[in-house]
């Protein structure tokens, strides 16, 4: 729809391509921003509820207005900053942080028709945009000129690479039966095979740690550990630049657990293969909207769950259970993968 809305407006290919990625783009700024905020109001209850608090109740009824009082709250207050910061990468770390798990959310396939772009290298354009965001972080604590805050990003930067080979290795296991780098092929194939996750349990549950610990979510958030480097990475930031980071962190365990079920929860596919709507109608794609965001706010509730419940490792158990737990048994699961695939197909 979005596509001949935009080749009405013009005959030139290019400005076509401008006028449609400018819609979407806005599209996808609104919703996450509203998910964002919807978030921290949820993780605040959730928390509360499992440490048997009451959460955010004053602003608003039932303190729903508590994340239009802290947006305001933090657009207003005053942006103080020493003066020998590196200015310009000082303010440019915030802007990758966010757009580097923004960009990656155009090739995820919310539902059938509902896509920004279908890549065939999708899978590719996603973990290099997400593995770029390490940069910001990295950038963010050269420029402050602070030894806490450069600490905080070289742990980043040693967490976020580490995991991000188990959760690769895990995900080779699956694309040895799905044979697609495409995310909507991905889960065409589910649609006729059944979801990856029944196939590749071990693969998952490797895929959404890693992917957790991606996300900088507790118990891998030793890039900030307030109790040991006062805020990390961010310790010179305030005021709408602080909350920038913050909202790079939800848009990426956004992504984090819509890839999760792309890949191995069949995306917008029902369970058992319900399917009360004929495939290609308006009310189909909301059938399949509906059971993309029930699965993906399940694994937000489980990234929330995880948080409250287990303690913050310190960095030498963090690198340890990488290496010496997550990788030996990601390879060996892959192994046995590529042999069982091998079989099948042979």
């Amino acid at each position: 729809m979005i596509q001949k809305f935009a080749e009405s407006l013009s005959t030139q290919p290019y400005i076509q391509s401008l006028i449609y990625g400018a819609i979407c783009s806005t599209l996808i700024l609104g919703v996450s921003a509203l998910c964002v905020m919807s978030l921290i109001f949820l993780e605040r209850k959730v928390s509360a509820w499992m440490q048997s608090r009451l959460g955010p109740n004053r602003v608003g009824p039932r303190g729903l207005l508590q994340m239009i009082a802290d947006g305001i709250k933090l657009i207003r207050k005053e942006d103080i900053v020493h003066d020998q910061i590196m200015k310009f990468l000082f303010n440019l770390a915030p802007c990758i942080a966010v757009a580097a798990p923004f960009a990656a959310f155009a090739t995820v396939p919310f539902a059938d028709g509902v896509q920004v772009v279908d890549f065939q290298l999708g899978i590719i354009y996603v973990f290099a945009l997400t593995g770029f965001s390490v940069v910001g972080i990295l950038i963010a604590g050269y420029a402050s000129v602070n030894r806490y805050s450069l600490l905080g990003a070289l742990r980043a930067t040693a967490q976020m690479i580490s995991y991000e080979i188990p959760m690769i290795i895990a995900l080779l296991g699956v694309l040895c039966f799905t044979e697609t780098l495409s995310l909507r092929e991905t889960v065409l194939y589910q649609q006729t095979h059944g979801w990856n996750i029944l196939y590749a349990p071990v693969s998952f549950i490797i895929f959404f740690i890693a992917a957790t610990a991606e996300c900088n979510r507790a118990p891998f958030d030793l890039v900030e550990a307030e109790s040991e480097l006062v805020a990390g990475f961010h310790t010179e930031y305030a005021g709408i630049k602080f909350a920038m980071f913050f909202f790079g962190e939800y848009i990426a365990m956004m992504l984090a657990c819509s890839l999760t079920v792309v890949i191995f929860m069949g995306g917008w596919l029902a369970p058992f293969g319900f399917l009360p709507f004929e495939v290609g109608s308006i009310l189909y794609t909301v059938w399949g909207l509906g059971w993309f965001a029930a699965k993906v706010a399940l694994l937000l509730f489980t990234m929330m769950w995880f948080r409250w419940t287990f303690p913050r490792l310190r960095i030498d158990q963090l690198m340890v259970f990488c290496w010496k737990v997550l990788i030996p048994i990601s390879m060996v699961n892959l192994l046995i993968m590529a042999v069982i695939s091998a079989l099948i197909k042979g």
